[in-house]
């Protein structure tokens, strides 16, 4: 088998070990908000919109905790097994992951982008995330009406890349932090970016391995 084909069979595992254990992580940081208190973590530094934007605050908990079940539905459509011994649980997983993004996690996320930290580089950053998410998401939902299964597979693939963000993001602050040192800022404004890109190039790398 040659080498890169290797890598593309094998990398998505390895992958899905680093990112269960973040996903761990993101799980006890989102359980911090339960049931809504505006008062820790990350809205700690956000009290300011919380206090004099009317829609922030509810706005906040729809995307946090839309972002668990959209991890989850997600990991479900890429298990081989899933997909050849239980095609319903495949569907309806898919129907719930494409419903949460399209109504609740993609058009939250957006909004939040209007007030990132960071000026206006992560607020760019987090908008056009949003935005190409939402037609990535779309894109994947009208090819399996149509039956354009090829189509879907690798819209899905983009889709999923960009939902996993809320897990690299938060990796990459630690990376960045803990090697760097940089300000808090800084940070955000780097990681804004780092977030997204490199899960959207590794997801082109694999469609492109795989489906030659």
């Amino acid at each position: 088998m040659p080498h890169t084909k290797l890598i593309a069979k094998y990398y998505p595992y390895v992958l899905l070990t680093i990112f269960s254990w973040f996903f761990y992580l993101m799980i006890r940081l989102t359980l911090q908000y339960v049931p809504f208190s505006s008062e820790v973590a990350f809205l700690l530094i956000k009290q300011t919109e919380v206090q004099t934007v009317k829609w922030y605050l509810p706005i906040f908990f729809v995307h946090v905790y839309s972002a668990i079940f959209v991890l989850i539905a997600g990991f479900t459509q890429f298990s081989a097994t899933i997909l050849k011994t239980n095609k319903s649980l495949h569907r309806n997983a898919g129907k719930l992951y494409a419903i949460v993004v399209l109504v609740f996690a993609a058009p939250s996320g957006i909004f939040m982008g209007c007030f990132a930290n960071g000026a206006w580089h992560s607020k760019v950053s987090f908008i056009v995330l949003g935005i190409i998410w939402w037609l990535f998401t779309g894109k994947a939902m009208l090819a399996i009406w149509q039956r354009q299964f090829i189509l879907h597979e690798k819209m899905m693939v983009r889709s999923f890349a960009l939902a996993l963000s809320a897990i690299t993001l938060r990796a990459w602050k630690v990376i960045i932090v803990y090697s760097f040192g940089t300000a808090p800022m800084d940070t955000y404004q780097i990681i804004a970016w780092l977030g997204w890109i490199p899960n959207l190039l590794i997801a082109e790398y694999y469609l492109n391995q795989k489906l030659k």
